[in-house]
């Protein structure tokens, strides 16, 4: 697209539906210097603070959220690629309303042919796409505290009208459910199928009828999935008996509740060395694969059972094809049902990797690769809850759920590490701190991002180049195209990773390099994090509790980098000298602002870094800064010497001295 020669924004009236439903697309001109009486520097019109959601960011004393807990039992029916199930959802009601009806995600229809996602064509589920299309869900029965129900579908949502309402602040439903869907083959880079050399490897997210979210903001949640939005739910425990072919080894969220029943004795052993080992031990090796005593003996399949607490979903592998690594994690976090003795989980955590023969030799590393970015993360950005953290290869390219993620890569170590990394960053956010993916994607996508950058840059130096992430997202910003907040679905095609996820890390790096330092950001960070851990923030929260806890106003900078699609271009224009003081005169030609960063090089060989806060931008965007020079002339000055900034226009970046 033409760069336009117009700087755009997005209008105070769309600010703020922007941050509660991802409005992005209107927009007006923002005048040139002196600003008007309404810049980048207003405040943003954030949600009035209340008991719910404070003006600190935190969670207040009336804030409230629901629970759904789930018991399934689902079969895999390998050849048919079909799995079926049926289950029962324990719904508890702590908001303080009375509800009269339930609306569930059917996210497998999908994958109908007429689906209104696959009307749409993204993430490869156009119509008609035979690796695609399904029958959808079949929901076989459907019963409410034990009485018939019918539910009214609509697309990959369901009403279920309740036949008595739901008390306030402690009702308590229960729904059984049955159903099954065919297993698509490429499911929407969430799930599907792979046939490898020694069997189908089968990659199952998204696939029971979960209760949709209903929370203060919005009540109920009820966005179709499309395909590119991602998800919103309540936490809560997965108990989930899965009965696959007897050659099959399984992998899931949480814990394995019955090794003695699905594992041979020598794998149970080497499970045990596994846990307190840092180093990957091998549970069952390549040589293994496809050898019957790897499996325990007898006739038809077996029930791997798992359960999973404090989680907001629940997915799982299963294969003949896989190898089987592990290692351990000392040390762990807590969950709430741990903190309140509802329940009680192994200590440190287990980490896994399943792969086929066709990953080797890239994939004998991984559970190093993982196990180093869980160490990672938890060290910067608070400690691992979790007692698993598991990473299946298969046909999924990159997907996240809570202590599993899908991995695709097979051939390049550096592609893998950062796709091992950044899908792990996920049980972080939005698997602990529960956001809203489905209208902000940047609100997770962007975090895990940022986050994977450093882990990037431990694992290999190399690895990290911070000149060629600024530039690049520099070359998106200014071209007229959409805001970063912009809701999920809403992106237009090919801009999803640009907005949503790279353009939202440099932000956060900057904000951290650049605008607040490491010490400050990162104390606000684990600010957020500690308030909202298990809990359900709006981008409003997050940006209160950063600005409170790091003691700092930065409206201009979501503004700019979040709800506009503002470039950002810095120029020094005129170096001059008075006797002993240099006098340099600035300009900031684009939308978007930011400290200003400048290196002035001395006739002499000397040098120094000079800085301005972001306020010489408040008047005008042309500022005039002065300093003493202790005699020495100015022989050439660079704005943004490290070239971390995406700036638009390096050109104008130097100046030689007066």
């Amino acid at each position: 697209m033409p760069r336009l020669l117009q700087v755009t924004r997005v209008t105070a009236a769309c600010i703020l539906p922007a941050l509660l439903i991802g409005c992005a697309s209107q927009v007006t001109t923002r005048a040139a210097a002196p600003r008007m009486p309404e810049t980048i520097f207003s405040p943003l019109p954030l949600p009035t603070p209340n008991a719910l959601r404070t003006q600190t960011g935190r969670p207040g004393p009336d804030y409230w959220q629901q629970r759904a807990d789930y018991r399934i039992h689902a079969t895999l029916h390998a050849e048919a690629r079909v799995v079926s199930a049926s289950g029962v959802i324990r719904y508890h009601n702590h908001s303080p309303d009375e509800l009269t009806y339930l609306w569930l995600h059917l996210e497998q229809n999908l994958y109908l042919p007429d689906s209104r996602g696959g009307q749409r064509g993204v993430g490869g589920s156009s119509i008609p796409n035979p690796d695609v299309n399904t029958r959808g869900v079949e929901v076989t029965h459907v019963r409410v505290n034990g009485r018939e129900a019918t539910m009214q579908v609509y697309d990959t949502v369901a009403r279920l009208d309740l036949p008595e309402p739901l008390a306030a602040r402690e009702g308590v439903v229960e729904i059984e459910i049955g159903w099954r869907f065919e297993v698509p083959r490429f499911g929407d880079a969430r799930m599907g199928w792979e046939q490898t050399r020694n069997g189908t490897i089968f990659q199952i997210g998204q696939w029971y009828p979960a209760v949709c979210k209903y929370d203060d903001v919005h009540g109920w949640n009820t966005l179709p999935y499309l395909g590119q939005g991602e998800f919103y739910t309540d936490f809560g425990t997965f108990d989930v008996r899965l009965s696959v072919p007897r050659d099959h080894l399984v992998a899931a969220s949480g814990v394995l509740m019955n090794p003695a029943e699905v594992l041979t004795a020598e794998q149970r052993e080497r499970l045990k060395r596994a846990a307190g080992s840092p180093a990957a031990v091998i549970i069952r090796g390549l040589d293994e694969v496809g050898d019957a005593a790897s499996r325990p003996a007898g006739e038809g399949p077996l029930t791997w059972r798992f359960v999973a607490h404090d989680v907001r979903s629940f997915a799982w592998a299963s294969s003949p094809a896989f190898i089987w690594d592990a290692a351990g994690i000392a040390e762990r976090g807590s969950t709430p049902s741990e903190r309140d003795g509802s329940a009680e989980l192994p200590s440190g955590t287990l980490v896994q990797s399943f792969y086929p023969v066709e990953a080797t030799p890239l994939w004998f590393d991984n559970v190093d690769m993982l196990r180093m970015a869980v160490l990672h993360f938890g060290g910067k950005w608070g400690v691992y809850p979790y007692p698993t953290a598991t990473n299946v290869n298969g046909v999924v390219g990159g997907m996240e759920y809570p202590m599993i993620v899908f991995c695709s890569e097979r051939l390049d170590e550096r592609d893998l590490f950062e796709v091992t990394a950044h899908e792990a960053a996920h049980w972080w956010f939005p698997m602990t701190v529960n956001t809203d993916e489905r209208r902000h994607a940047w609100f997770d996508e962007g975090f895990v991002t940022f986050m994977t950058l450093y882990a990037m840059r431990e694992r290999r130096a190399s690895w990290f180049d911070p000149r060629g992430w600024a530039a690049s997202v520099a070359e998106h910003l200014g071209q007229g195209g959409q805001p970063a907040a912009t809701r999920s679905d809403e992106i237009v095609g090919g801009a999803y990773g640009v907005l949503a996820y790279d353009r939202v890390a440099w932000a956060l790096y900057c904000l951290r390099e650049k605008v607040l330092g490491p010490q400050r950001f990162d104390a606000a960070m684990h600010e957020y994090i500690r308030a909202w851990a298990f809990q359900s923030p709006q981008p409003s929260d997050f940006f209160r509790v950063m600005e409170n806890a790091a003691g700092c106003d930065l409206a201009w900078f979501w503004r700019g980098w979040l709800y506009e699609d503002a470039p950002l271009d810095q120029a020094v224009v005129g170096v001059r000298h008075n006797g002993d003081i240099a006098t340099a005169t600035f300009e900031n030609r684009g939308a978007m602002v930011m400290p200003l960063e400048f290196l002035v090089r001395y006739s002499d060989g000397s040098s120094e870094t000079r800085t301005a806060g972001v306020e010489v931008w408040y008047a005008s965007d042309r500022c005039e800064l002065s300093w003493a020079t202790g005699g020495r002339r100015v022989r050439e000055l660079i704005v943004d010497p490290e070239e971390l900034l995406p700036d638009v226009n390096r050109a104008n970046n130097r100046r030689s001295g007066g």
